[in-house]
């Protein structure tokens, strides 16, 4: 079945976007909490996580094992269902992230602290590198699990799913998705032995 693409916003709504928020799609208990670095403008106009046409974080969802199907940004609210969560970094949408502030970063670190705290998720995974070094003060931080929890949520690196990302193709982004995937389902299945 071929899903008929939302609307494109218009560059007046992309603008009326600018310095908004989306509400975050997560619960208590939590398998996995996806954090993007912050919300961009195509996600403030519609009003969903990862909207941008380009961005790599649904295809890579579902090439990783996490989703039975290729999810769209309109179906969000179906990953609760799956255990799984989105949240950002920071919650004012921008143009790009480069537009955010180190005080942003910082205090958006300090935030997520405390929402990993209340909400209690098996993994904190966080797509972005330089949005982590800088909202955690870990500058030599890579991709992966981190030696570092929130409380008894295990916290994860893993690569920024947009498409200005060079750095990473499709594959590689759904592989190391797979990796926590895996990592989990493995981590479940011995402490139930």
């Amino acid at each position: 079945m071929t899903r008929t693409p939302p609307p494109r916003p218009t560059a007046e709504q992309l603008a009326a976007a600018q310095d908004t928020t989306i509400p975050d799609v997560a619960g208590p208990g939590l398998r996995v909490l996806f954090c993007g670095i912050n919300p961009g403008l195509w996600s403030g106009a519609t009003g969903h996580h990862f909207a941008r046409p380009g961005n790599r974080f649904w295809p890579a969802l579902h090439r990783s094992g996490f989703t039975p199907r290729q999810l769209g940004p309109a179906e969000q609210d179906e990953l609760l269902a799956l255990g799984l969560g989105i949240t950002n970094v920071v919650g004012r949408t921008t143009a790009k992230a480069a537009e955010l502030s180190a005080e942003e970063y910082r205090a958006g670190g300090e935030a997520l602290v405390e929402r990993v705290l209340r909400l209690r998720p098996r993994a904190l995974a966080v797509l972005g590198i330089g949005a982590y070094r800088a909202a955690f003060g870990r500058p030599k931080a890579a991709v992966g699990r981190q030696p570092e929890s929130i409380g008894d949520t295990e916290v994860w690196l893993l690569p920024n799913p947009s498409g200005l990302n060079a750095h990473y193709t499709l594959d590689g982004i759904a592989a190391e998705f797979r990796a926590l995937r895996e990592h989990l389902e493995g981590a479940g299945a011995s402490a139930g032995q």
